[in-house]
């Protein structure tokens, strides 16, 4: 016993700071896109190059769609070079459309309306649904329990049960086999509730979007209150979704 304790206090205090001092991400991190000098006349090579369609040419500007995008390290989608990405974990939103980035201000999530923030601002309970996805996210959002980022802090916890949740956190494209399983559990969660889509498989169906086997993100299916776009997500990106979701931040 006393040798557990010994080491317990060697050990010391492991839980990160995390909102009241920003997270220290490493350098190979890729956050929100920048976007490096301006494109050609007429060139539209983006929109070709790019193997997800995550870019595209608006009115002579670059857009890249969030929701689509897998932040790949030396990104094939510019052959001059413009997009790279910067240390910015912040990403999660609260409208699908807010993820078409164009290097203005981005649209960080914003607080759930008066009512339900009333009922889950201080206490969270979320269903956590794997619909097909490659356990990239889901690794993710379970790290969030353990104690660097100790979500049960903030009154957040994944439970076992929909009956018992007040929302589901989804991840994955929604395959076929998994649309029923994803409405059930949706119908089990008591009202009011919310949904929240994580990762580019949960938002937009991901790599797998033209696929007939899946239905191309949750928004095309349930209501979606929150976006964490990723592949995977930044554990500290989901984190400082959820908070915003809850006023938190």
């Amino acid at each position: 016993m006393w040798r557990v304790i010994s080491e317990r206090f060697q050990q010391g205090f492991r839980t990160g700071k995390f909102p009241l001092e920003e997270p220290k991400l490493p350098p190979r991190f890729r956050g929100l896109p920048r976007f490096d000098g301006e494109c050609p006349s007429g060139c539209r090579a983006c929109e070709q190059l790019c193997p997800f369609g995550a870019c595209a040419v608006r009115e002579g500007k670059m857009v890249i769609d969030l929701g689509r995008c897998l932040f790949c390290a030396d990104c094939p989608a510019c052959p001059q070079g413009r997009i790279t990405f910067g240390n910015d974990y912040r990403l999660a939103v609260r409208r699908r459309q807010d993820l078409l980035y164009s290097g203005a201000a981005y649209p960080l999530a914003e607080p759930l309306e008066p009512a339900r923030l009333k009922l889950f601002g201080r206490s969270l309970k979320l269903r956590q649904v794997s619909a097909g996805g490659c356990n990239a996210c889901e690794a993710d959002c379970n790290v969030l329990g353990t104690l660097v980022f100790d979500l049960g802090r903030f009154g957040i916890q994944f439970v076992a049960s929909p009956r018992h949740a007040d929302g589901i956190l989804l991840t994955g494209p929604v395959t076929e086999n998994m649309r029923s399983a994803v409405l059930d559990t949706y119908e089990a969660v008591p009202g009011p509730k919310v949904v929240i889509a994580v990762g580019a498989c949960g938002v937009n169906g991901g790599p797998f979007i033209h696929s007939s086997e899946t239905n191309q993100g949750l928004d095309t299916l349930l209501p979606v209150d929150l976006y964490i776009p990723g592949c995977p997500p930044q554990p500290y990106t989901i984190l400082d979704g959820l908070l915003r979701l809850l006023g938190r931040r």
